[in-house]
């Protein structure tokens, strides 16, 4: 029996508020073979399944890697979780209509914020064995998308709220504001 690699899966430490990795851009990944990308993904998975996230960028991790993980809750059956990865990713937008909605952050836990995406986007990307892939996405998914996305660009969530005072603990935003919009 011959094993190419036997993978220790790590949980790993959540950069929060405050530390600097956050509001860096990251740096493309010329060539996957020169990190162990697979490796990598195994941990920011395990990372973002115990902390309960649907989305993990590089840089939450303390990686400079122009890379995200996340999955989407809207097609998950059960306790079947299944984990996209998107490598050296672009969006762009499909059309200008946006809404607005409540977004949590692995990164500053406990905090929730109404933040306006784009209702649709398209984007390009690596898979994790270098292929080039494409997708078109809307609702949940693509607020997901653009959210990780951002990290790699050193922006959070916090920085696109739809209001200013739409922003605040989630147990807080859980009794008053969600509440009082669903009375409207």
């Amino acid at each position: 029996m011959i094993i190419d690699y036997i993978y220790f899966v790590s949980i790993l430490k959540i950069a929060k508020l405050g530390h600097p990795v956050l509001v860096k851009k990251t740096n493309n990944i010329k060539d996957l073979a020169s990190i162990n990308i697979k490796k990598i993904v195994l941990d920011m998975s395990e990372t973002m399944l115990d902390a309960n996230g649907i989305g993990l960028a590089a840089p939450q991790v303390h990686l400079t890697h122009k890379m995200f993980i996340y999955r989407n809750p809207d097609i998950e059956e059960g306790d079947k979780v299944k984990i996209s990865v998107l490598i050296n990713p672009i969006i762009e937008k499909i059309t200008d209509d946006t809404e607005d909605d409540w977004e949590a952050c692995l990164s500053i836990p406990g905090m929730s914020g109404l933040v306006r995406r784009f209702k649709s986007i398209k984007y390009e990307a690596l898979d994790l064995n270098g292929n080039k892939i494409f997708g078109e996405v809307e609702g949940l998914h693509a607020r997901v998308i653009q959210h990780e996305f951002d990290h790699l660009n050193g922006i959070l969530y916090t920085s696109r709220l739809a209001h200013k005072s739409a922003f605040g603990f989630t147990e807080e935003i859980e009794k008053f504001w969600k509440k009082n919009n669903e009375e409207k």
